[in-house]
């Protein structure tokens, strides 16, 4: 646990392979004895059929929150089902005390039919500031970390989202279009041209690791729930890439963010990216 004295950069020095260990137990215990076993009664809707949350979901957030909050006393767990039952706990990011957000499950659809394309997703951050973060795939056991300026790992070697080849399209995974309002709908169709290979999003956690590795060029999302963006917009930033709003400011966990954003494997895949979304290229 931290010491009264210490600060966050050296709780991170002890302690972030104390993180990485709770994630790795929370989906060993949690998530994949249910992977590809589960029953029923174990799924529910939250806001829709696209909008799913399974006992591994809960079970894995109750994990983490208490293995997180035993590691940091005094810090704030913002979960995404945490939050679904309690709206107003999502406050805390805004706040001055460290806070641990958590997606038990990134990619809940994905898990229930069976894909193993979904993570585990928790960052650190306090003020506003993102800190460190965990993307843990379990089906496939990779995990990637980055620390604020330290740079982005996958598995302990080094990641480099490198520039996108002119001599090839973007790719760019986008939002889903039924969790779109019409002008983001109009923004995010200005990437079906020449030069763009939009396609919709899997995990969100997974789409960013992929920029963090250099595999894909960019996201286009319209949504802020800080549980899906937080840990991997550090890891694009310490492989080397870049994210902005709308607007063209970075994009800010605390919110009231302009809709859709972009992160990307490099700055100036950002900006056209950007540019097409605001209509502007």
């Amino acid at each position: 646990m931290i010491e009264d004295t210490e600060t966050i950069d050296e709780f991170l020095d002890r302690h972030a392979s104390d993180v990485e260990e709770a994630v790795r137990k929370a989906a060993a215990a949690e998530i994949m004895p249910r992977f590809r076993r589960l029953a029923a009664h174990e799924v529910d809707q939250k806001a829709g059929p696209h909008d799913l949350v399974t006992d591994a979901d809960r079970l894995a957030e109750r994990y983490l929150a208490d293995a997180l909050g035993a590691l940091l006393p005094g810090s704030v767990v913002v979960g995404e089902e945490a939050v679904h039952a309690n709206p107003a706990s999502y406050e805390a990011i805004q706040g001055d005390t460290p806070v641990w957000i958590v997606d038990p499950v990134d990619g809940t659809r994905q898990f229930v039919h069976g894909d193993p394309g979904f993570c585990t997703l928790v960052a650190l951050a306090q003020s506003g500031v993102l800190l460190a973060s965990w993307t843990y795939a379990p089906a496939w056991d990779q995990l990637a970390t980055a620390i604020w300026g330290r740079g982005a790992f996958l598995d302990g070697e080094r990641l480099h989202a490198g520039a996108h080849d002119p001599g090839r399209d973007l790719q760019v995974a986008t939002s889903h279009p039924d969790y779109t309002t019409d002008a983001e709908k109009r923004a995010l169709l200005s990437l079906w041209t020449e030069g763009v290979a939009p396609r919709p999003c899997g995990s969100a956690g997974l789409e960013y690791l992929a920029i963090a590795r250099g595999e894909s060029d960019a996201v286009a999302f319209s949504w802020e729930a800080a549980w899906d963006h937080a840990a991997g917009l550090l890891l694009v930033e310490e492989a080397g890439g870049a994210h902005l709003t709308l607007t063209g400011d970075p994009f800010r966990i605390t919110g009231g963010n302009a809709l859709p954003f972009t992160a990307a494997r490099d700055t100036a895949t950002a900006r056209r990216v950007r540019g097409l979304l605001a209509g502007e290229v």
